[in-house]
């Protein structure tokens, strides 16, 4: 993981943050990676959790504000989470009303250092993928207009959506229409203080219109007299790490050829499989100086003495592989490289861009050794963080 990468990121989001007037928080969902907040502490308000576990790790490991959403909270984790949360989100009235009168009792409600709001759904779906559209027909996710519009809402002193996945400003406009035409009256209320716009906004992408967020935030901000949150996930570890595997080997099948690598899709990168997401693949050479003969890209962690040939899609380099796992999953396969040269057993791919979704997702299916966690500073020196055992395997399920 580069740190130098992650504060390239975080300084835009601060940037951002300063220029629209708003407040940014990191979705531990996305990049939890504890190790690294010191490096990128300085430059957010804090962080978002999806539940206790994550809220707890906000509070303990990087301080600021603590927003807390989740479908539905037990008895047990409401208790712990009206101590370490600044926020507090409710998916449906149904839970609200369930916990109103015990919030509204709690001390750090009364002085103010406890604000709860209420997850809306303003059922405009704007993504390319199914499986993370929070607005589709059935959505378990907020609370359509026509449960909150002649409501007693008592209590809630904001609202919060998350209607984005890796989606630019243009997408956030027309949500922003909609959000405005059905919720508009609730946001126009004395009592309704902020506005929480969730994560899925790629701003620290190259070609993010960063000028249209500031824009549409510093508007919301004027039009209302509200105070608006932002949480993105990915865009504060975008492009920031890698994983890197070893070639087990290599033959052919019915017409393939397979690479047998020593990471899994399924337990190492599961967007892989689940969206699918198809990530960008170099072969290291040892050896410096031989990057001029690759393309313009490189991983977001390089080694001084190595250089990096980018593979391209089936067939457009000299020699295709499909790139596959040691488990016993039939689908575990990440997908159909080429590569300038043939693959040789114990050479080494480097996977780019899998800090976010991916080291938050990681399981131990069929007992595949996990990766280390290395941390690379600004002067290239590396830190190993983290060795994953026998011993974590073992203990995990018993």
């Amino acid at each position: 993981m580069n740190l130098e990468a992650l504060v390239r990121n975080a300084r835009i989001l601060r940037q951002v943050a300063d220029a629209a007037g708003c407040r940014i928080v990191m979705a531990l969902k996305g990049f939890s990676s504890w190790a690294a907040f010191p490096s990128i502490r300085p430059y957010l308000d804090g962080c978002c959790a999806s539940g206790v576990w994550e809220a707890r790790l906000a509070r303990e490991e990087f301080g600021g504000e603590v927003l807390t959403y989740a479908p539905a909270y037990s008895d047990e984790d409401l208790v712990e989470l009206l101590e370490i949360s600044n926020h507090l989100d409710f998916n449906s009235m149904t839970q609200w009303e369930k916990f109103r009168a015990t919030v509204m009792a709690h001390p750090r409600f009364q002085k103010g250092e406890l604000k709860c709001g209420l997850r809306v759904n303003p059922r405009c779906s704007t993504g390319h993928t199914a499986l993370y559209d929070p607005c589709a027909p059935g959505s378990r996710l907020g609370v359509v207009a026509g449960h909150v519009l002649g409501t007693d809402i008592s209590g809630i002193s904001g609202l919060h959506m998350h209607t984005l996945c890796e989606q630019g400003a243009e997408d956030l406009a027309l949500t922003l229409e909609v959000l405005e035409k059905d919720f508009g009256s609730v946001l126009s209320r004395p009592e309704i203080t902020w506005l929480n716009l969730g994560g899925g906004h790629w701003i620290t992408k190259p070609d993010y219109n960063r000028e249209l967020l500031i824009e549409l935030v510093r508007g919301l901000r004027l039009k209302y007299g509200i105070e608006v949150w932002l949480e993105p996930g990915e865009a504060v570890a975008v492009h920031t790490g890698v994983l890197r595997c070893n070639v087990l080997d290599v033959f052919e099948s019915d017409g393939f050829r397979h690479a047998i690598l020593d990471i899994s899709a399924s337990a190492h990168m599961p967007d892989v499989l689940e969206m699918p997401y198809r990530p960008d693949v170099f072969l290291v050479e040892r050896g410096s100086g031989r990057d001029s003969g690759c393309s313009a890209y490189f991983p977001a962690v390089r080694l001084s003495d190595e250089s990096y040939l980018r593979a391209g899609g089936a067939g457009e380099q000299a020699e295709t592989y499909r790139l596959g796992s040691p488990t016993c999953l039939a689908g575990d396969v990440i997908g159909d490289y080429s590569f300038s040269r043939a693959l040789d057993v114990g050479d080494v791919l480097v996977f780019d861009d899998m800090s976010h979704y991916t080291m938050v997702k990681t399981t131990f299916f069929n007992g595949v050794r996990h990766p280390d966690i290395v941390l690379q500073d600004r002067d290239g020196r590396l830190k190993t963080v983290r060795e994953f055992t026998y011993g974590d395997f073992r203990s995990r399920l018993g």
